[in-house]
């Protein structure tokens, strides 16, 4: 994919005299938008919020395990066979069922935050498309660069766009 966009680069480049114009190009740091953008800020505040509860009965659960294990170290020499084996079914069961808990929210989490990654993505993308129309760029890679000149460098731009449009409508739900 990077040799193609880098193919296609140097394709343009060597046609644009052709055509007698000077090539505009630009390329957008991805990973730097993902940190520094207010959507992005926002889609980790709101998947927090999301998950919050889920995470403190997550702890809750494991602060309870501890207990029970340490119970059972501190007093199993004394408790009765019966009192022994039923604490230790009881840390068995909760040892099984916090690995699927935490499994299970683990899955959850991933699956909204490329859900909203995703529509963050979706919006990057139209404010990469505007600058590039408003500003007569023939050319604009984001993704897979392995160099490029700080004078071709639109991040700054494109997070301007991002950080003016964050006060009316960030990333969208669908």
């Amino acid at each position: 994919m990077v040799k193609r966009i880098w193919l296609l680069v140097g394709l343009l480049a060597a046609m644009a005299p052709a055509f007698g114009a000077d090539l505009k190009i630009g390329y957008v740091n991805a990973a730097r938008l993902l940190e520094e953008s207010p959507q992005a800020n926002e889609v980790s505040k709101k998947l927090k919020e999301e998950f919050s509860v889920k995470e403190a009965e997550l702890q809750s659960g494991q602060k309870k395990l501890k207990q029970l294990e340490d119970q059972l170290a501190r007093d199993g020499a004394v408790m009765s066979e019966s009192e022994r084996r039923r604490v230790e079914r009881d840390v068995d069961v909760l040892k099984r069922d916090l690995r699927r808990a935490a499994g299970e929210f683990r899955e959850d989490l991933n699956l909204r935050r490329n859900e909203e990654i995703g529509k963050l993505l979706e919006f990057v993308q139209q404010a990469i498309e505007n600058i590039g129309k408003e500003q007569n760029y023939d050319l604009i890679v984001y993704e897979g660069i392995a160099y490029a000149s700080a004078t071709i460098d639109l991040t700054e731009k494109v997070l301007e766009k991002l950080r003016t449009s964050a006060g009316g409508a960030a990333v969208k739900n669908k």
